[in-house]
């Protein structure tokens, strides 16, 4: 499957685009969803500019995990046993914090989100995410060579690291459930077998469940910016300007950029969380949970194998360029909030039971935001009501992973294609016309 997969990829980022009518997009957004749209729209013969009010790869794309989740078949659910979330509601898991003025205005994508949690409507949902991960590496691929960016990539696959032997226990059931159902492969540990394959351990886990298929990048940031350069080295532009600035023209689409007022036919929203606050202003109401995460860098004195998840301690460690990348889970906050770096600092004492962290590199503190759509799956396809505006965000945690997956899906909407996979994704299907 994976060599299909492969081949698949290929031939959507490589195909010349002949006998396709050729026109003129933005995109706006710089992430690593926004740059693989721009990649595969320019595989396919069109002009397109990307815009950004920043940089390219400077928000979500700069500070996540850095990794392609091949294991990541099931979208994070939210629970719903009442012993989870009372954990979640008083803080006593670290996996998730929350403020009551984001809980309040995120309130109808929470019991929306909530809903789609029962057990018969996210296995349906599973089915079909686990059509993204499961052919994103393959999809990276091309993007990775083409770039020069093989130094970035480990193909070390994902540890989930358990402290406790009871979820252990639970760890493994899940592992086997995986891989009969969507081929996701692993391999498993028991904690002394494990400590001597991960060094670097202080302390024997419970145990451990190696994904091995996913990959991991020591510098997210580095490789959206050399997708973007290679981008623009075939011939694309990226220009700095304020989304808030679009328009519909008569001809399409109009925006003010540094370089002055830019024209085309078709715009791509990628924005990711900013995205719904954009569209508003064209009449889409779009619910959406905004999970933020922190990460911090640590001079550890002892290299990772492979990255791994603190699964009873919501932090997941990988090695970066920067030194030890240690990555929180979910706050629930408003987009605005100030920075509250608890959960990064409590994981971070949590990890140092196990292994050496080390000082922390001095940098500015990064914040990102996860723009997680209450059905878990990304929108994926045009606007129900607007010719020519695309859309192409909320993939929550795993925008990183599926740029070029979902960008490769939305060529295919644009050439008319249709299939229940672009019907599952399609904005549609899924929001109020």
């Amino acid at each position: 499957m994976q060599d299909i997969a492969i081949v698949m990829g290929l031939n959507i980022f490589l195909e010349s685009g002949r006998g396709r009518d050729m026109a003129e997009f933005l995109v706006l957004g710089a992430g690593m969803v926004g740059v693989s749209s721009a990649l595969a729209l320019q595989a396919r013969g069109h002009q397109v500019t990307i815009v950004d009010r920043t940089g390219v790869g400077l928000e979500t794309s700069y500070g996540n995990a850095g990794m392609i989740q091949v294991e990541a078949a099931e979208p994070y659910a939210l629970p719903r046993d009442m012993v989870t979330l009372c954990k979640y509601a008083f803080e006593i898991s670290n996996d998730v914090t929350w403020k009551l003025s984001g809980a309040l205005q995120m309130a109808p994508a929470l019991w929306s989100y909530f809903r789609h949690s029962s057990p018969e409507k996210h296995a349906k949902i599973s089915r079909v995410h686990a059509q993204l991960t499961f052919r994103s590496t393959a999809d990276h691929d091309p993007l990775i060579r083409e770039s020069g960016s093989e130094h970035l990539i480990r193909h070390c696959g994902l540890v989930m690291l358990h402290r406790d032997d009871a979820e252990f226990e639970k760890a493994v059931k899940k592992a086997e459930f995986v891989m009969r159902e969507y081929g996701v492969t692993s391999r498993i540990f028991d904690g002394k077998g494990y400590q001597q394959e991960e060094p670097a351990l202080k302390k024997t886990p419970a145990g451990a469940v190696h994904y091995t298929q996913s990959w991991s990048c020591s510098s997210p940031g580095a490789l959206t910016k050399a997708y973007c350069d290679l981008f623009v080295k075939r011939g694309g532009r990226f220009v700095t300007g304020d989304a808030n600035t679009l328009q519909h023209s008569v001809s399409g689409w109009k925006i003010l950029t540094r370089d002055g007022e830019l024209h085309a036919e078709h715009v791509v929203i990628a924005l990711g969380p900013w995205s719904p606050e954009l569209v508003k202003r064209f009449g889409y109401r779009i619910p959406m949970v905004y999970k933020r995460g922190y990460h911090g860098h640590f001079n550890a004195p002892n290299s990772l194998q492979r990255p791994f998840l603190d699964v009873e301690h919501g932090v997941l460690a990988a090695p970066m360029v920067k030194g030890l990348r240690v990555t929180t889970g979910a706050a629930l906050v408003p987009m605005n909030s100030e920075l509250d770096t608890r959960q990064l600092k409590r994981g971070a004492d949590a990890l140092n039971e196990i292994i050496d962290l080390g000082e922390q590199v001095k940098e500015p503190q990064w914040m990102g935001t996860r723009p997680c759509m209450p059905d878990m799956l990304p929108l994926v396809g045009e606007a129900p009501n607007h010719k020519g505006l695309w859309f192409h965000f909320g993939h929550g945690h795993q925008g990183f992973t599926l740029g070029p997956t979902t960008a490769a899906l939305l060529m295919q909407v644009m050439e008319g294609e249709s299939n229940g996979l672009l019907s599952a994704l399609s904005p549609h299907n899924r929001l109020s016309k």
